[in-house]
């Protein structure tokens, strides 16, 4: 990242004023060392705001992609700079919980702004019963099942997708349904 000089920034800490009284007249030292408070007031006025860059909500949005490298998250570069910032600031409560349900539902509603449910057919079964007959295997396929957040905004199915799978364990397969309203609630119909 390289942070372009803004023509007329002022230098907090002007080099022609530290110089010692010799030089204080002296025409040459001063438009010098003007020169260089011209080339160090972009570098000192980052390092004076470096807090900023790393707080998400106030870092320059060209910034972000290196920020979310830090925080070990992957950001589509299609996604608007508000949802870049989401991302990178809820990145560590995140991490926190992959690999599990809340974990997912979460990121879901995150990234692609849908409310979800996940069935897992990837866990072990068992019996309570001795002697019982085996229970059947799991079905291998983890299941999320999506609708969105506010009614009248489409689900990005390719989107939902991308997302479980990367969150998917590698022994599962990953399928999304995307239904109109929360699953139990009856369908509405026009009439």
């Amino acid at each position: 990242m390289t942070r372009a000089a803004i023509p007329g920034l002022p230098s907090r800490y002007p080099i022609g004023e530290l110089l010692p009284a010799l030089y204080a007249d002296d025409d040459l030292a001063q438009r010098f060392t003007a020169g260089l408070d011209t080339v160090l007031a972009p570098v000192l006025s980052t390092l004076d705001n470096l807090p900023a860059y790393f707080d998400p909500a106030l870092a320059p949005a060209d910034f972000l992609p290196w920020l979310a490298s830090w925080v070990g998250v992957e950001t589509d570069p299609a996604w608007p700079v508000e949802l870049h910032r989401a991302v990178v600031a809820r990145a560590v409560e995140l991490h926190r919980w992959r690999g599990t349900r809340r974990g997912l539902v979460e990121r879901l509603r995150l990234c692609c702004g849908v409310h979800a449910e996940v069935r897992d057919g990837g866990g072990a079964t068992w019996s309570a019963e001795p002697g019982a007959a085996l229970p059947p295997p799991p079905a291998g396929e983890l299941l999320v099942r999506v609708w969105p957040v506010r009614e009248g905004v489409p689900v990005d199915a390719r989107r939902v997708l991308d997302v479980a799978a990367a969150s998917c364990p590698v022994h599962l397969t990953c399928r999304v349904e995307v239904l109109p309203g929360p699953p139990g609630e009856p369908e509405q119909t026009g009439g």
